[in-house]
């Protein structure tokens, strides 16, 4: 079976560097999916309270038939949980869910200040206490910015899981998170699917034999982000996995990198409203 490459965290962990995401999929779709995405050879499973499908993926984890030291888990607090009481209900609503007793990552999944102000300082201190109880291996965020990265202390986050696609790269901010030993997760890393009908990318595809979809998980996983691609579709699971035969040189790359034109899909987390 395919090894994924892992990457190491400042905390001493290391995370497989490709993952199976779980967003907007519901709960009774994500048990096969999960299902299939473990047969393949996925580790790193990616979910969130949010999402509505914790459960489902609880049941493909306990159906699976991999070693619970082998899997990857990370699930996410949702934006109205962020005071410490409601906090510590939420991870154990989490953990209860996923049938776990601990996660591997743990992440605040906004910082939500639209809505609901500074409260996501409260929640980093929270996220510093499971820690420490052994509820979660390791604690990130999740649609930071530097601002809010530079707002909260304590233990500096393992992960800042962000939108990340060709047409919108995040230089900048990756570049501030690797300055602090932070990694970078990229979320909806095709673009929601945009990137994939883009003319150079389905060029460099043809090049090398390989759907555009590949092309542009091979470019995360070479720029050192984990990548979290997502799909229901078995042949898809497969295809965005069958991605470690084959390397995009350095003027592909630099082709590719070439694309970033600020095409954010998802919402601002300076004016998200939820």
């Amino acid at each position: 079976m395919t090894l994924v490459p892992e990457i190491t965290l400042h905390d001493g962990t290391t995370i497989p560097q490709l993952a199976f995401g779980t967003w907007q999929v519901p709960d009774a779709d994500v048990t096969p999916a999960v299902l299939h995405a473990l047969e393949t050879g996925y580790r790193h499973i990616d979910t969130a309270a949010i999402y509505g499908n914790e459960a489902g993926v609880g049941r493909a984890i306990a159906q699976g038939g991999v070693a619970r030291e082998d899997l990857y888990i990370t699930t996410k607090l949702w934006n109205d949980v962020h005071r410490k009481a409601d906090a510590r209900r939420a991870i154990e609503t989490s953990l209860e869910k996923l049938g776990l007793d601990h996660v591997d990552l743990y992440l605040i999944h906004w910082p939500s200040t639209v809505k609901h102000g500074d409260a996501y300082i409260e929640a980093w201190d929270a996220l510093q206490e499971f820690k420490a109880e052994g509820l979660v291996t390791s604690i990130g965020v999740s649609n930071f910015h530097a601002h809010h990265l530079d707002a909260i202390s304590g233990e500096v986050p393992a992960i800042n899981q962000i939108e990340v696609h060709p047409t919108f790269a995040q230089i900048p901010l990756r570049a501030f998170c690797e300055e602090r030993g932070i990694k970078v997760e990229s979320w909806s890393p095709l673009g929601s699917g945009a990137d994939l009908g883009n003319g150079e990318l389905a060029d460099i595809a043809a090049a090398h034999g390989r759907s555009v979809a590949q092309v542009i998980i091979r470019w995360h996983l070479q720029h050192g982000l984990i990548v979290l691609p997502k799909s229901v579709t078995p042949a898809r699971i497969e295809e965005n996995f069958a991605v470690f035969d084959f390397e995009l040189d350095a003027d592909t790359m630099a082709r590719i990198d070439g694309l970033d034109a600020g095409n954010r899909v998802g919402s601002d987390p300076d004016t998200a409203g939820f």
